[in-house]
């Protein structure tokens, strides 16, 4: 079931003459994690405006549940929770007091409310400091409030953005487990940007990847890390230059250095490549592959 549908989105400034979202189309499925990627000035941020309507698009459509936003902004956006590192609170309130007005405007019930802070709050090892100013925060404390705000309207559908930039890595793992939790049990679908590649691959069904302002890939992080190139198989061996020359003879390029011979393969190859290995008496101590990630892909379409 589509939940969010954009349509031919496109945004342009005048002063300076720049487009910064160039027609990109896509759909966001029930209860999908859909990763957002892109260098710098990819036009990340301003999508993700425009999907909270802060933002005007010069032309398309942005349709939520069957209605477009532009005719139903506030049905709509009643059941969308926005959370980013690179937003704030107000610094004079508390933090239960902004939670609790934020709640409010989104209509959640005082006893309900409550009930939900406090679970949630306590999730994110934050009740204890609930008294405190916002504006007394660190980086990361504020960026678990944020998530906090987000889900405490019980979402259907959440936009992060780079929700786990300030924090340790055991708490980011703690924040990626919750995303994971709120969209099996309670199928919410994400949207979800990152510069931290690793997370992207360990929690996204699927990735969009933009490149000044248009798509240029949309696939599963798996096969998007297959596109940076081959896996790379070292073996560490008694008689490198045996093996290398039976490479050389079987039509496989690779290299010795010591005791280390090193080759490419498609990885589907690798198998076989150490099955022909033993078939010809060639053994070997220790083996090592490394295959390419999503972060060497994101590497390659940035340069």
């Amino acid at each position: 079931m589509t939940i969010l549908s954009v349509k031919n989105l496109y945004k342009k400034f005048s002063n300076p003459d720049f487009i910064a979202v160039d027609g990109i189309s896509f759909d966001l499925q029930k209860g999908q994690v859909l990763g957002f990627l892109g260098p710098n000035g990819a036009g990340k941020t301003t999508t993700i405006q425009m999907l909270l309507s802060t933002m005007t698009p010069t032309s398309g459509e942005i349709i939520y549940f069957g209605k477009n936003l532009a005719d139903h902004r506030s049905e709509i956006l009643s059941k969308v929770g926005f959370a980013s590192t690179y937003v704030s609170l107000p610094g004079k309130l508390t933090v239960y007091e902004n939670l609790f007005f934020y709640g409010q405007l989104y209509g959640v019930s005082r006893i309900i409310l409550k009930d939900r802070l406090e679970t949630l709050l306590k999730k994110f090892d934050m009740w204890h400091i609930k008294d405190r100013r916002a504006g007394t925060l660190s980086a990361g404390q504020m960026t678990r409030v944020m998530l906090i705000k987000a889900f405490c309207i019980e979402p259907q559908v959440m936009l992060l953005d780079e929700p786990t930039a300030s924090l340790d890595p055991d708490v980011a793992q703690e924040v990626l487990h919750f995303i994971k939790e709120q969209q099996k049990h309670q199928g919410v679908s994400i949207l979800f940007t990152s510069h931290k590649m690793d997370e992207v691959a360990q929690i996204c069904d699927s990735v969009l990847v933009l490149k000044k302002g248009s798509i240029i890939a949309h696939d599963t992080p798996e096969r998007l890390a297959r596109l940076a190139g081959l896996a790379r198989v070292e073996l560490i061996v008694e008689n490198p230059q045996e093996v290398l020359d039976w490479c050389i003879k079987n039509g496989i390029q690779a290299h010795a250095e010591g005791c280390l011979v090193s080759a490419k393969f498609e990885e589907h190859a690798i198998a076989d490549y150490l099955i022909r290995l033993a078939q010809a008496g060639l053994t070997y101590r220790q083996i090592t592959i490394d295959k390419p990630t999503l972060e060497d892909y994101f590497l390659q379409i940035s340069r």
